[in-house]
């Protein structure tokens, strides 16, 4: 995932060694890391973002028809949909919020994800949210929720200038919900807060935005107008696991949250 004009659980598994009793590491990208390189992730994450739709840049979801080859790997998901770019919301954004929230439930039930299952707004955009851009999310929220699953966005917690003001993206979207149920993954790779390519999982609370329950600190390629005092990226830039070598190209963002399976999206 990229920000502004801008990563099948089986209990009965061992917590992986990287988190810590109240925080717990996750991986996403926007290509899936193929069925052999997940014995590798699951030493070291305990969940996965997981597209519902084309990721940003795409012209296809390599994610799709993987959410049991996941779940019998020992994952759990934060469950993604990528949103519209306001420039494409200049007509009808609340319309196109209306659809896509409903395309959103209709691919989670495809993919087996169980009702209520917690499902991620990729807003792509950060600063401060114009008229069209709320009334997109908005109503994207609502129509997740009337479908029977809940709603969330991934979205910026990096303080923006607004003129003479500071402004997060999260903390603006939380402050216009009106009272809906929002839960909120930010994305904040200036260091500090983050610590660069790292693989211990601080509380997502330390991302800067104390409401957040998953923090994106890490994102491949490093993004030097925001990361630029970051540290322990490999040389070309990308943050790779441990153990798995660069020429495999298996570069990851990564996230840390309060729990295993975020968007509860793990089935019996």
């Amino acid at each position: 995932m990229r920000h502004f004009p801008f990563g099948l659980f089986l209990v009965s598994l061992a917590a992986p060694v990287y988190c810590s009793a109240q925080a717990y590491l996750g991986f996403d990208r926007n290509q899936y890391p193929k069925d052999e390189n997940l014995p590798v992730l699951r030493q070291i994450f305990s969940y996965t973002g997981y597209w519902l739709n084309n990721p940003p840049g795409e012209d296809t979801n390599s994610w799709a028809g993987k959410r049991q080859v996941l779940q019998s790997a020992g994952f759990g998901f934060a469950v993604l949909f990528n949103g519209r770019l306001y420039r494409a919301l200049k007509h009808g954004a609340t319309e196109l919020g209306k659809s896509d929230g409903k395309a959103a439930a209709v691919s989670a039930r495809r993919e087996g994800f169980p009702p209520r299952t917690l499902i991620f707004l990729d807003i792509e955009e950060g600063g401060r949210m114009l008229a069209e851009q709320k009334a997109y999310i908005y109503a994207w929220v609502d129509a997740v929720t009337a479908a029977g699953f809940r709603a969330g966005v991934y979205c910026s917690g990096i303080p923006a200038k607004d003129g003479k003001e500071s402004i997060v993206t999260a903390e603006d979207i939380r402050e216009n919900a009106q009272k809906r149920d929002v839960t909120y993954w930010v994305t904040n790779d200036v260091c500090p807060p983050s610590a660069g390519c790292g693989f211990s999982a601080p509380p997502p609370s330390q991302s800067g935005v104390g409401f957040a329950d998953i923090w994106q600190f890490a994102q491949s390629p490093r993004r030097k107008d925001f990361a630029a005092q970051c540290r322990n990226y490999n040389p070309d830039g990308n943050c790779y696991p441990p153990a798995v070598k660069p020429a495999n190209r298996l570069h990851v963002d990564v996230n840390t949250a309060t729990s295993v399976d975020p968007s509860h999206g793990r089935t019996q």
